[in-house]
This record gives structure tokens, sequence and C-alpha cells, in this order.
């Protein structure tokens, strides 16, 4: 049974205004797009693929425009440490050898299998660079981001940046002993090598 509150107003009428306020409105609209957002995305993983078709069709558009606009160097110069960055992290171990002492990966053939498991994972990475190019390419409709630079400048120094980044991963692996991809369980054609135990010895 509702209670009388003072003014003449009814406790559920009090609750059942404040379920129906804009915030809370608000708030359950847009959990309920994040969630079907988060569930589009998950029915995207097992498409790799597509998944990266779909990042070049990105960077593609983003490239197309900012060659249209001859502009915009400043945000395609941070797109491309951002993606440097990104990299950097797809092709590092999880667990960092010359920081943590735990489980290497194999280096001899004899050596039981673990799969190569990234500092950032392969959806991680194709996520952050579609996003990256999106939000870089919404960026260029606004004229404030349009800073005036030679362009050229920006360009040596990037690649300057990542010859050098590459060669420190590079060295890294070699010193380590991974690679940073993985082929699959090795498989076995159910033939032994001959042992010693199942040579018999000629009879007499």
């Amino acid at each position: 049974m509702d209670t009388v509150q003072p003014g003449g107003a009814l406790a559920g009428d009090g609750l059942s205004s404040l379920s129906s306020s804009p915030a809370t409105i608000f708030s359950r609209w847009t959990f309920a797009v994040s969630q079907r957002y988060q569930h589009l995305l998950d029915k995207t993983v097992p498409y790799i693929l597509y998944r990266w078709i779909a990042c070049l069709f990105v960077a593609l558009i983003y490239a197309l425009r900012v060659y249209l606009v001859q502009g915009f160097h400043i945000i395609t110069y941070g797109l491309g440490i951002y993606m440097l960055n990104l990299l950097i992290g797809f092709l590092s171990p999880q667990i960092d050898p010359e920081i943590n002492d735990g489980p290497s990966l194999p280096t001899r053939g004899t050596d039981e299998f673990r799969p190569f498991v990234r500092r950032l994972p392969e959806f991680k990475f194709w996520y952050s660079v579609t996003k990256a190019f999106c939000i870089a390419f919404l960026m260029t409709f606004f004229a404030v981001f349009d800073v005036p630079v030679f362009w050229p400048i920006l360009l040596f120094y990037w690649l300057l940046l990542f010859i050098l980044t590459m060669r420190r991963q590079i060295m890294h692996m070699v010193k380590y002993r991974y690679v940073p991809f993985s082929f699959g369980k090795q498989r076995y054609d159910g033939k032994k090598a001959p042992s010693t135990d199942s040579i018999s010895l000629p009879r007499d």
C-alpha cells in the first residue's frame, strides 16, 4: 500500500518519477547501445581477413581525404606514431624476458610447444588501428587541426624513428630467440625413430 507523503504525493509516484528521469533513461539507452556494439564486435572475432580488409578500406578513405585536402599532416604524423606503438606491442611477447624470468618460448624442436602470447592481441590491435583511422578521419573536418608544417621533415623523422624502433625490436627477437608468430602445434606423422631397445640381436 502506498504511503502518503507531505504535500499529498505518494511514495510510489516518487519512485516512478525517479526511475523515468532523463538521466536514468539516457544511462539505460547508452548501456543497451554499448551492449549491442560489443555483441557485434564479438561476432567479428573469427573473421580475421574480412576485418583487416575493412581496416584497409578505412585507411584508404583517410589517405584519399588527406590527399584531396592537401593538409592535416600533423594528424597523419601522430597517427603514424600511434601505429608504430601498436605494432611494437603486437610484435612483443606478453612477458618480457628482460624483466621476468618466466617460461620462455621453445628454441629447439624437442622443447614443449608454447604458442607466442602477444602483449597486444590481434583483435585489440585491429580494433585500435581501425578506431584511430576513424578518429583521424573525423578530425580532418576541423580546421583547427590543420597546422601548416613542412611534411617531408615529418615523413623523414617518422621513417628514421621506424627504422630505429624496428631495429631494436629485431635485435630483441634475435637475442631472446623468439618469433612473434605461431603457426600451430607441431604435428607428428606417427613414425617413431628406431631405438636401441627395439633392435633385435642376430641369432646364432
